[in-house]
């Protein structure tokens, strides 16, 4: 955590989804689609996908605190994808898929409980959260091709069935949020 800025790594399901939804919040610097929370060493999409590595589909976002908290950076998390089902997001299924928070340090821990705790007792998801909360240990970048994906394929028909709604939803909630 370089110059008072902080990392959070999500897997949300896709990485392309998640992806495109966090770059659009005011205070994150960078997000980066990759693979973490798995036993190989530099895994490709493809064994990631044959759920060979153990790793799930993340996103690294790096954001400024003074602007955006994590607790903050968690609430978006916690609404724009669904905790509740095991290895899975919509149609994409697999270990790959899974929710999870990979903290980097115990504060990001405690909140992290804190706000899974919170989300339990609104009963915002109708069913019991399944998000896995792991201690961070390496991350690895996705290949380039999926860098900005959703910026750059939007016509592309997995983008607009599946990602443009949920960005649509993302900015239509979180609106005073948003990247000017």
């Amino acid at each position: 955590m370089a110059n008072d800025r902080e990392i959070a790594t999500l897997g949300g399901g896709c990485f392309w989804c998640t992806e495109a939804v966090f770059q659009d919040l005011r205070g994150v610097e960078r997000v980066q689609s990759g693979y973490s929370g798995g036993h190989v060493r530099n895994p490709t999409y493809e064994e990631v996908c044959r759920k060979q590595t153990g790793h799930a589909e993340v996103v690294q976002v790096t954001f400024d605190p003074s602007v955006i908290s994590f607790r903050e950076i968690l609430e978006v998390f916690f609404t724009v994808h669904d905790p509740t089902t095991p290895n899975r997001q919509g149609a994409d299924e697999g270990p790959q898929y899974r929710s999870a928070i990979f903290y980097h340090s115990p504060e990001q821990k405690a909140v992290a409980e804190e706000v899974m705790r919170d989300v339990a007792e609104r009963r915002i998801w109708g069913d019991p959260l399944v998000t896995e909360v792991a201690q961070f240990t390496e991350f690895f970048p996705a290949e380039s091709y999926h860098d900005d994906y959703f910026r750059r394929n939007p016509y592309q028909g997995y983008c607009q069935v599946v990602i443009a709604p949920k960005v649509s939803k993302f900015r239509k909630q979180y609106l005073e949020k948003l990247k000017a």
